[in-house]
């Protein structure tokens, strides 16, 4: 897949107008998953995406405490100065894109780096193991 095909998938997915518009919300999901992505799941992420996104994403420094589902929309609404639920729509078409893109079992192993909250972002249930 090429960086164009990748703003085109989100474009589609999120009903963006432009692919301006797309590309902005890409960006600034990835610059936020980059800080959060760690080990060789993110080494992955960054070999399995367009060049430009893997750049995007191995560019950030990763945080030494994760964030919650909610904090991590909360700060793509900050960088894009969107409304939160904007943003949740940003985060979840952009996640969402890329988890289809990689596949479950890469998504899965990001996934199991996260705190919990994550998977709806992904588009994926969030299911609680059984007790």
């Amino acid at each position: 897949m090429t960086w164009q095909e990748l703003v085109d998938r989100i474009r589609t997915a999120g009903r963006y107008d432009s692919d301006a518009e797309a590309e902005r919300v890409l960006r600034a999901v990835l610059r936020v998953l980059g800080a959060h992505v760690i080990g060789d799941e993110r080494c992955e992420l960054v070999r399995l995406l367009p060049a430009e996104a893997g750049a995007l994403l191995a560019a950030q420094i990763p945080v030494t405490e994760p964030v919650t589902a909610p904090e991590f929309v909360e700060r793509v609404a900050l960088g894009l100065v969107l409304t939160p639920a904007e943003a949740r729509w940003a985060t979840s078409t952009v996640l969402t894109v890329v988890g289809a893109y990689v596949g479950d079992d890469l998504t899965r192993r990001i996934l199991a780096g996260l705190p919990r909250g994550y998977a709806l972002l992904f588009g994926l249930a969030d299911l609680a193991p059984a007790a």
